[in-house]
């Protein structure tokens, strides 16, 4: 899977777009067999799949982690299962927050495991397995709509208001991982994030397609102290423009930012030129969560960094606060059905 979109995949289709079209309709192809076709397997707990249209950061993650929570009030045991983009392991792995690094596990499966059971697998029926293994009694999938590896009791599907599904071309010629309507079909809702207007040709698509529509909005949880001052953002996620507007909604002063790609270690060089940089123009450091754990147990500068800067937590807030509920109660009732059409046979 690509990792880093190019520019021209999120605005207005180009030439460039159009002259990868053949390798996205070969693309396409492909991946909607797959999604229809494939042999899913599946586990004895119920799944919940929190996946997006595109390539790149639509908010899974911490709608995945807005889930568990709303498991575990219910008195579930939630168990979140990743890829672990980013890791080097090609083990099936429990994430140990002591013990483990964004280098070995991820990024994403460290922010996880700080909310509960999260195990990271190339292989996703295994990791599911695994899960189940270590007392699990529901897994939330962080991503993996479209690998057709595990048969979903929920499918959730999260799309970023503000950049909708690009230029709405297919891998390589856009950001979108599969059809659209094959997508569409296998979803059980759409999570609109935001209160942007890229996203709303498709919600309606997916509602005339009876599909049930949620809407939520991240929110940061700053509280008050950032106002006024002047900061260097540095940041390495999928849309760096998305956590340089929650620095602006804290009120703080976007003095400089700095870029990096998704799931970037960071060099000393890269780190001293943080740290030297803020010093001498008097900035307070700011970055996301995701960001600082790339920076746990690493060498050099790593510590220094963290201590001087200001992690800006953000979580994901449904419009209808028992929304999540909503979809712990579906994904129940769908894996029993599934269960009992099983015993059937």
């Amino acid at each position: 899977m690509v990792s880093e979109a190019p520019p021209f995949w999120w605005t207005k289709a180009d030439w460039r777009a159009r002259g990868l079209w053949p390798f996205s309709w070969i693309y396409g192809r492909v991946s909607g067999w797959r999604m229809d076709h494939a042999r899913r397997v599946s586990v004895p707990v119920p799944v919940i799949c929190v996946g997006n249209f595109t390539v790149g950061g639509a908010g899974k993650t911490p709608t995945a982690i807005a889930l568990a929570r709303a498991a575990r009030q219910r008195g579930l045991k939630p168990g979140f299962l990743s890829r672990g983009y980013g890791g080097s392991l090609d083990v099936t792995t429990v994430v140990d927050l002591a013990h483990h690094r964004a280098r070995d596990v991820g990024d994403e499966p460290l922010l996880l495991a700080r909310e509960g059971l999260a195990v990271v697998c190339r292989r996703r029926v295994e990791g599911a397995r695994r899960l189940v293994a270590e007392g699990a009694d529901l897994i939330i999938m962080d991503d993996g709509f479209q690998s057709a590896r595990l048969t979903f009791d929920f499918s959730l599907l999260v799309i970023d208001s503000r950049r909708g599904i690009g230029n709405g071309f297919l891998i390589p010629a856009g950001p979108v991982r599969a059809p659209l309507s094959h997508q569409i079909r296998h979803a059980s809702a759409l999570l609109k994030i935001g209160n942007g207007e890229r996203a709303d040709a498709l919600i309606r698509r997916a509602a005339r397609a009876g599909k049930q529509i949620y809407e939520a909005n991240v929110t940061h949880l700053d509280d008050g102290g950032l106002r006024e001052m002047p900061v260097l953002a540095w940041v390495g996620i999928a849309d760096p423009e998305k956590f340089f507007r929650t620095v602006r909604e804290t009120g703080a002063v976007l003095a400089e930012s700095r870029s990096f790609p998704d799931h970037h270690h960071f060099s000393e060089d890269e780190i001293a030129d943080l740290l030297d940089h803020a010093a001498a123009k008097g900035y307070q450091l700011v970055t996301t969560a995701k960001d600082m754990v790339r920076l746990e147990r690493g060498f050099g500068r790593a510590a220094e960094l963290m201590e001087k800067s200001r992690v800006i937590d953000v979580e994901v807030r449904f419009d209808d606060p028992g929304s999540p509920r909503k979809i712990i109660d579906a994904a129940l009732t769908a894996a029993r059905a599934r269960r009992l059409s099983k015993n059937r046979k």
